[in-house]
């Protein structure tokens, strides 16, 4: 959720909001190039967008937010009949001690400035707390978000609006972070130096020891199948958790595999001597490239195991650093590895009018980020219309 979340009614089309100031209606399939320009000036600093840009994010929002039955997405259309603020939303299912939710995940929120007079933020947001959704949540807040959400009584997560990051190779991560920023650096102006500097912190970042050395726990690569079948079993110990049907979950991992920034997907777990699951991750990643995380979970006490194996993992593949978003049951864990530093990525909050979730969060009893985020898009990273 950024502003620099919206929604529609679940199971039927909203009737537009309208005002002296204009109208709230789901996005049509009409407005995506519309919405495409105004994502890439306000999210890419793209002012001039090329028209390969502006088709590649409209088609793949059209994949996004109106795939299957109508949009729940938002565009607030103003006196003059254009194009004012846009709220990107995707529904989802949660299960309260065998309740069920349905909820609103709150993406890209945006307006534009030039045509905008201060109206479309708040009517995008008075047409998303007017649905009939259980939940709303979001875990990219930028500031400007926040400033808006708090005061609606939207519960901030402290703790999951950290990114966590571990360096392995702090010169060739230096790297290619310029990279990633400026894509023109010649590598051959950068390598031999990030190089040089390794090697002589090699010692310094060496890997930390690892919770468990015991032979009776492994790790070991699985699929996307293997890991759509054992994350559930991994949750129970949420109270409020996701809900996910048949196949659901499975295509979910399939569209989170389509971004790019990272590199490919993986998929990991890790078992006892049994074989017996204790917790899984998935991440993406390449050879000189920053991994990140898109999700990890582990059952009861093994959590450190878990995360020692999924930096490993990023190691073992030639990553430079692995980062991922923080989360309370696996913050001991973390600060017990060297090498890694903290700061504020997206804020991650919840607003609901029933008592019972808003105590689960209140209690980090919740199940939130990573596939319940809006993170896993490639609205969250890729860069379209480079390739």
């Amino acid at each position: 959720m950024n502003l620099v979340s919206a929604k529609a009614v679940p199971g039927q089309v909203v009737a537009p909001l309208e005002s002296q100031h204009g109208s709230v209606r789901p996005l049509a399939a009409g407005d995506l190039e519309q919405v495409a320009a105004l994502f890439l000036m306000k999210f890419r600093h793209r002012r001039r967008q090329r028209d390969r840009a502006i088709v590649q994010t409209a088609d793949y929002m059209r994949g996004l937010y109106l795939d299957g039955d109508e949009s729940k997405a938002l565009v607030q259309i103003n006196p003059q009949g254009r194009l004012g603020g846009f709220m990107g939303v995707l529904k989802a299912r949660y299960e309260l001690n065998g309740r069920a939710l349905s909820a609103a995940i709150i993406g890209p929120f945006m307006t534009d400035s030039s045509i905008d007079h201060g109206w479309a933020g708040p009517q995008l947001l008075r047409a998303l707390h007017q649905s009939e959704f259980d939940m709303y949540l979001t875990d990219s807040a930028n500031r400007t978000s926040l400033a808006f959400a708090r005061p609606m009584k939207y519960q901030l997560l402290p703790v999951h609006c950290l990114e966590w990051t571990c360096i392995f190779r702090p010169g060739a991560m230096a790297a290619a972070v310029l990279r990633r920023k400026w894509p023109g650096l010649p590598r051959l102006a950068l390598d031999p130096c990030a190089r040089a500097f390794d090697a002589l912190a090699r010692r310094r970042f060496e890997p930390s020891a690892q919770h468990s050395s015991s032979q009776r726990i492994h790790r070991e690569p699985i699929d996307a199948a293997q890991f759509a079948e054992q994350l559930p079993a991994l949750m129970t110990d949420y109270s409020l958790r996701p809900s996910w049907t048949d196949g659901e979950l499975p295509r979910l991992l399939a569209l989170a595999a389509e971004k790019r920034a990272d590199g490919p997907l993986h998929f990991g777990g890790t078992y006892d001597d049994t074989g017996r699951m204790l917790g899984c991750y998935a991440f993406y990643g390449q050879a000189g490239g920053i991994a990140n995380l898109l999700q990890i979970q582990a059952s009861g006490s093994r959590w450190g195991v878990t995360l020692d194996g999924l930096i490993a993992a990023a190691r073992e593949m030639g990553c430079v650093g692995i980062t991922g978003q923080t989360q309370n049951r696996f913050m001991p864990q973390l600060f017990g590895h060297k090498d890694v530093f903290f700061r504020y990525a997206g804020g991650t909050m919840v607003r609901s009018r029933i008592a019972e979730v808003t105590e689960a969060v209140r209690s980090g009893d919740i199940f939130i980020g990573g596939l319940m985020g809006d993170r896993w898009t490639r609205l969250s990273s890729d860069d379209f219309g480079r390739a």
